[in-house]
């Protein structure tokens, strides 16, 4: 999957509807920023931790931005990832260097003892984070730049 192209819509799911193959569904989202979207989720979206989707769930949609969408509103995107949030929590996905600095310059990882960092199916990761595309989770940063933070989980793509 090519992670660099995809693009994220933050909010809380409002409604989960399923379609006539019983494995596709689609997740009308509230975005943080205001309107709604419509996500479909199917066997080819990854869902990190495999967390089933509620109504109420805070998450974090990743849409590839290099694919064409019809011109409808709300939106309606093929999710690519799926991360459930907790209520203060923010989510990112990026590359990130041998520093943890993201390619895009926008966040710093400093890791704590009890940072969880797994890879995509769960398992403890035990070897280095950089040069990797990760997903963090994560609920403060400094105002510096680039802003820094200390992650509660990081999940490694593959």
């Amino acid at each position: 999957m090519n992670y660099s192209s995809l693009i994220p819509i933050m909010g809380t799911i409002l409604n989960i509807s399923r379609q006539d193959d019983c494995s596709t569904m689609v997740l009308l989202i509230s975005s943080d920023e205001g309107g709604q979207v419509n996500f479909i989720v199917d066997n080819d979206t990854v869902v990190l931790g495999n967390t089933r989707l509620r109504v109420g769930m805070r998450v974090a949609a990743y849409y590839d931005g290099d694919l064409t969408v019809p011109l409808i509103y709300p939106p309606r995107y093929q999710a690519q990832l799926v991360a459930v949030l907790r209520p203060s929590e923010q989510g990112y996905l990026g590359y990130f260097d041998q520093s943890l600095v993201s390619q895009d310059q926008s966040l710093r990882l400093n890791l704590a003892p009890s940072t969880t960092i797994v890879t995509q199916n769960g398992q403890l990761f035990g070897c280095s984070l950089s040069e990797h595309f990760l997903f963090v989770y994560y609920s403060a940063t400094t105002r510096s730049i680039p802003p820094q933070t200390t992650p509660r989980k990081i999940v490694v793509l593959n």
